[in-house]
């Protein structure tokens, strides 16, 4: 996409679509050049807030999920401090999803992670702030805009005398 064009990140969208219609949209983010997160919710394991606060920590929920799938599947998990990256990584993560950070905290985690997990960036970016997120580093940025908020293209057919 050329929002983030020079910088290496690759753009995403979420599953976050039209009922119905998640197939045609995310293969019109494809052809715009974008790509594709999760499909459907088991396509990987992603592990949200809220199962955070299920089991105590992002160590254990990494843990119990990686224990709980086969080894080709990926773990991810969303992370909102530079702590609790840390425990991602520590866990074993595969990826980690980092949430509403600046892009100075998100160059931060670009460089406590050194390749040790695939970094994404998520929540809050625009049109207007893409740029400066890819210039932090990360390799993914995901947005639902992308398909959400897509505006509708008027196509129509009139016949003329």
């Amino acid at each position: 996409m050329r929002l983030v064009e020079g910088s290496g990140a690759r753009v995403v969208c979420t599953r976050k679509t039209t009922p119905g219609l998640r197939a045609l949209e995310k293969y019109a983010v494809r052809v715009g050049g974008g790509r594709n997160h999760r499909f459907a919710l088991d396509d990987a394991v992603l592990i949200k807030d809220n199962h955070l606060t299920a089991v105590g920590s992002v160590g254990e929920a990494v843990r119990r999920a990686r224990s709980a799938v086969g080894h080709c599947v990926t773990v991810e998990v969303e992370v909102d401090t530079l702590d609790q990256l840390r425990e991602a990584l520590d866990a074993g993560a595969d990826a980690v999803l980092l949430d509403n950070m600046n892009p100075t905290e998100l160059a931060e985690a670009v460089r406590i992670c050194g390749g040790r997990a695939v970094t994404e960036a998520s929540g809050g970016i625009a049109a207007d702030t893409i740029g400066e997120v890819a210039a932090s580093g990360v390799d993914l940025i995901s947005v639902g805009w992308l398909t959400h908020s897509a505006p509708a293209l008027d196509v129509a057919f009139d016949l003329t005398d």
